[in-house]
């Protein structure tokens, strides 16, 4: 598959599409000139964004847990490109509640495992394919507030890891997408800890979707649309008790808020 980071007639799809960042990858790889699929559970916001791209976008609702294969048969038989951008922003402390963690285990890891499974024998036999992982910072990092979510997002980092380093001299290209605040729907939810930690420096989804194009078209694994994620992911594995701390100030100034 080319590097170039022109994806003029691909087949691609895009889980969780329905606004915010899913919605921004579509449009970006439509405009690249590739077919997409559009995903999303919410059948109205799916067709909104797939009417609004065009004839390059179709509207697939439902769940993207198993939306792969009907995606597949969509496009012909074929997807070049798989973005598991689907997730759910769960919090939650210790005492979350059974039904939020695995509700959040498997929109935001088991549904990459799933889509995997489906779409990687054809990869394999074919030398080329490309998985997009959704991850947020949260995988890299932690977020304050949210244990279902940080968790699973730690797990959706290392099926992508895993992943890469198991089938790249296959032909198969893993990215991992890890960004901290975007303005969606997912940063409202987020309350009062996303306020104090994310809002600050929040972007837009289509500069999700240019930092994930740079770094396609680069070969990286993880992107970072805000770059100094990877001071703070150096600083977390280098002196975890240091970074720990600051989390844990963070955590004293939000109960205190």
């Amino acid at each position: 598959m080319s590097e170039s980071g022109a994806y003029q007639d691909r087949r691609v799809v895009v889980t969780g599409a329905g606004g915010g960042i899913g919605a921004a990858l579509a449009r970006r790889f439509a405009a690249e000139g590739a077919t997409v699929v559009v995903n999303d559970l919410d059948p109205d916001r799916a067709a909104a964004v797939a009417e609004a791209i065009g004839e390059r976008a179709l509207a697939l609702p439902g769940d993207a847990s198993t939306v792969a294969e009907r995606a597949r048969e969509a496009l012909g038989g074929t997807v070049d490109v798989y973005c598991a951008n689907a997730g759910l922003a769960s919090g939650g402390d210790a005492f979350a509640d059974e039904d939020v963690w695995e509700a959040a285990w498997d929109t935001n890891v088991m549904a990459h495992v799933r889509a995997v499974r489906t779409l990687l024998p054809h990869w394999l036999e074919r030398g080329e394919g490309r998985f997009v992982s959704t991850v947020s910072a949260a995988g890299l990092l932690t977020m304050i507030g949210a244990a279902p979510y940080s968790v699973t997002k730690h797990g959706a980092l290392a099926y992508a890891e895993w992943l890469s380093l198991t089938y790249r001299h296959r032909g198969v290209r893993v990215h991992a997408i890890c960004p901290q605040g975007v303005r969606t729907d997912m940063l409202t939810a987020a309350g009062s800890a996303g306020e104090l930690v994310l809002a600050p420096t929040a972007i837009e989804p289509d500069a999700v979707a240019d930092a994930l194009f740079d770094g396609m078209e680069k070969g990286r694994f993880l992107i970072l649309p805000h770059p100094e994620v990877a001071d703070y992911h150096v600083t977390r594995a280098s002196d975890p008790d240091r970074w720990l701390a600051s989390m844990n100030h963070l955590q004293r100034k939000w109960e205190a808020s």
